[in-house]
């Protein structure tokens, strides 16, 4: 065989091909698709950073007019007056409301959430679980204005005809249930709120409940406790975190709801004690206000108060998953 014969068969043979092995090719086609594979799950996976970013510098922007125009007594203040000659806006009646419609709402939920996820998980029948549990998520589900047209037309109306009278013979005494009694009222949007945080209270509770270690009620059982008392000395000690953050992911939840609570609120900027009166919260102001915002600066006022509600949930709700990783990197230990 000729040098020249030797030269055309070389890149033809099955251990060569460009100078290289061809197990060697293969390998860096592979490792080629890995690298795009790995790369296109990156960029996706910086999509949510991404736009909680780009929301923040949205919001920012918008806001600032209101945000060097009154500084901090945007938060202070409570006069809201889009005066032409002299706009003057203070967010506090807003964020009171809010903060009061939300801690109330989960004082509500938090107790009958975690009893009811104990309840499924302790008590009820294998068979039954199931169930009960498909029921509550569809409560999740519920669009937010099928609350609020439910809290229209039946809590409501049954609230100011059953419990207000009860409420004011009761604890009349106190400046919580005094006038004004207007129809629609905080104490509505606290039972609306609560009725809807409670499936995520539930949810995240019983999946607390369900990692502490059957060895735990085993031991517990074993030294003659009571169901009850396996209950509350093995069972809720070690889900303490999974609680807790179901508490803090519902109390972010409520912080931001909007239409629900809209519905039933009142609509009244104004601060009361009593919880009977119409009033008002960040979200409901910026869906009621926004469409017809006579100038930029009343405009900038509401996008302001949708920046400090941002942060806020946002803030609550990464507190909310460290306690809850914790609680699943434990293994339901506390």
């Amino acid at each position: 065989m000729t040098v020249a014969n030797m030269e055309l068969e070389l890149p033809t043979t099955p251990h060569h091909l460009g100078g290289l092995p061809v197990e060697h090719r293969r390998a860096m086609r592979q490792n080629r698709g890995d690298r795009v594979f790995f790369g296109g799950l990156t960029l996706i996976a910086l999509v949510a950073p991404a736009m909680i970013l780009l929301f923040i510098v949205v919001l920012l922007d918008g806001a600032w007019p209101s945000i060097r125009e009154f500084g901090l007594s945007f938060i202070t203040s409570s006069v809201w007056e889009p005066n032409p000659d002299k706009e003057q806006y203070g967010a506090l009646p807003f964020i009171l409301g809010t903060l009061v419609s939300s801690i109330l709402a989960l004082m509500i939920a938090a107790p009958v959430g975690i009893s009811v996820a104990t309840f499924i998980n302790e008590v009820l029948p294998r068979k039954l679980k199931g169930v009960v549990r498909f029921v509550i998520e569809i409560l999740a589900t519920v669009p937010s204005v099928v609350y609020g047209l439910w809290g229209i037309f039946v809590l409501a109306p049954f609230v100011m005809n059953h419990n207000v009278p009860a409420l004011r013979a009761l604890f009349g005494w106190t400046p919580f249930f005094r006038e004004p009694v207007d129809p629609r009222n905080m104490l509505c949007a606290v039972l609306i709120l609560a009725i809807m945080v409670l499936p995520m209270i539930v949810s995240v509770s019983l999946d607390a409940v369900r990692a502490v270690p059957s060895t735990y009620r085993e031991a517990a059982l074993g030294l003659g406790a009571t169901r009850w008392e396996m209950i509350r000395m093995a069972v809720w000690p070690p889900a303490r975190s999974g609680f807790i953050g179901a508490c803090i992911l519902a109390l972010g939840r409520a912080l931001g709801e909007t239409m629900a609570v809209t519905m039933v609120i009142g609509n009244g900027r104004r601060i009361a004690m009593s919880l009977l009166a119409a009033s008002d919260t960040v979200a409901s102001t910026i869906a009621n206000q926004f469409a017809e915002a006579p100038s930029d600066l009343f405009a900038a006022a509401l996008i302001e108060m949708a920046l400090l509600l941002f942060l806020v949930t946002l803030t609550l709700n990464i507190v909310a998953r460290v306690i809850v990783r914790k609680h699943v990197a434990s293994g339901g230990a506390s």
